[in-house]
């Protein structure tokens, strides 16, 4: 697109803005410093670096799809993330797994992994300027075959994942310290079974037991900090979950933890918006997965919809953008994958400019004055507002492709780059 006309745009823009009290330029200066998460699984469809031809395979996640491209190796892996934030604006994070290591080809156990196989995410973190969150990998294995890690009756089996998830948090700390950016350790587990159990409490007793020993050791906030990830079901965990989000939001909350809220781990019905402001009063903070589920938890690429506009309406309402990690989570091979990361990132990224440029001071005081109706009719004029005009100004300032610009590259990355990996 001309710069010229783009910047043109943005002046009318902002004069329409400045008519209903919002400032375009102090709603890009926030959008500016919002970053972004993104999961490295994304690229690869969950295989990880464990072994050669590694492939997600655990009853509970499912990736669709065969486009050709994957990535195979770690190099494969950075090149395709590195295309992809060159076509996002802003500064973010990389989220890893504890499965994409660089294991030297040798066989190391997860109960085993360490510092020393992330030196080169790190370095290569340095290099690209990005901040590291890390997760714990606790499925696609054969000690988590049966359904269960840290809930399972078995104390060897429990003993296995506790030192592994200990292991994590070490790496995600030491991630910390080199960064200079506190790292964020996410736990999700995909402990639960088809049918109900009998006894479901003995299930979330030794889950809690586990945990108890897991945090047992404290680290610096400025070096990591700790989030658990609730599911509602999984495929193969239907009837019953062990991490339930009452279960995470009671043990956060009662050892100074965050949850983190998957858009797709919760009834299909239910608002994870309306969570916020009744989680922010008694947390440290919130992680968010923004994926997009279509009737289940698909993980779908995150679009400019209804679900994530609302999140982001919340996070921005509450003053909790200091406190919001937001983090994308979803995998899609049935296109082109560097693709699916900057469709979904730029979609959230625009779902928060608009929670920005929402004419808040005029909105809370109609609600102040019981005016019904003047905040319903505010609310629908914004959605008309000329937002994507701002939107294009921040690619611009950013130095990213304005509009689809950016597919022009993801052709020529897939003609000579990905089409040729066999």
């Amino acid at each position: 697109m001309n710069p010229g006309r783009i910047e043109r745009a943005y002046k009318v823009a902002q004069e329409i803005y400045a008519d209903h009290g919002v400032d375009a330029e102090k709603a890009l200066k926030k959008l500016a410093d919002i970053p972004l998460s993104l999961h490295c699984w994304q690229g690869d469809d969950v295989g990880g670096f464990e072994k050669p031809g590694a492939s997600l395979s655990d009853g509970g996640l499912q990736v669709t799809g065969s486009h050709p491209g994957k990535a195979r190796t770690v190099d494969e892996l950075r090149a395709d993330l590195r295309l992809a934030y060159r076509l996002i604006p802003g500064a973010h994070r990389l989220n890893l797994h504890a499965i994409y290591g660089e294991f030297g080809g040798k066989a190391v156990d997860r109960d085993e992994i360490g510092p020393e196989h992330f030196r080169g995410w790190i370095d290569w973190a340095k290099q690209e300027k990005l901040r590291v969150d890390f997760n714990a990998t606790c499925f696609s294995h054969p000690k988590a075959a049966d359904g269960f890690t840290l809930s399972h009756r078995d104390k060897p089996v429990r003993a296995f994942w506790i030192e592994h998830v200990k292991r994590c948090r070490r790496i995600s700390a030491f991630i910390g310290r080199e960064l200079k950016s506190a790292c964020l350790h996410n736990l999700w587990i995909p402990d639960g079974s088809k049918e109900v159990p009998v006894d479901r409490l003995a299930h979330r007793l030794l889950l809690k037991e586990s945990l108890d020993e897991i945090y047992a050791v404290d680290y610096s906030p400025s070096q990591m900090k700790d989030s658990l990830e609730s599911k509602l079901f999984g495929i193969g965990s239907e009837s019953f979950v062990s991490g339930s989000h009452e279960f995470y939001l009671g043990y956060a909350l009662s050892r100074g933890k965050m949850v983190c809220l998957d858009l797709g781990h919760f009834h299909p019905t239910e608002s994870i918006a309306d969570k916020i402001s009744g989680i922010l009063p008694f947390a440290p903070g919130i992680v968010f997965h923004l994926s997009r589920g279509i009737r289940w938890d698909s993980d779908h690429v995150v679009t400019l919809g209804d679900e994530v506009q609302a999140v982001a309406d919340e996070i921005v309402r509450c003053r909790a953008l200091d406190r919001a990690h937001i983090a994308l989570d979803y995998f899609d091979a049935s296109l082109n994958r560097v693709g699916a990361w900057v469709v979904g990132a730029r979609a959230t990224l625009e779902a928060f400019l608009c929670a920005l440029l929402l004419p808040e001071d005029r909105l809370r005081a109609f609600e102040r004055s019981r005016n019904n109706l003047g905040r319903l009719a505010l609310r629908e004029e914004a959605k008309s507002l000329p937002w994507g005009s701002v939107w294009d100004e921040h690619c611009r300032r950013a130095g990213v492709p304005v509009g689809t610009d950016w597919l022009d590259e993801i052709s020529r990355y897939e003609r000579e780059v990905l089409s040729r990996r066999a």
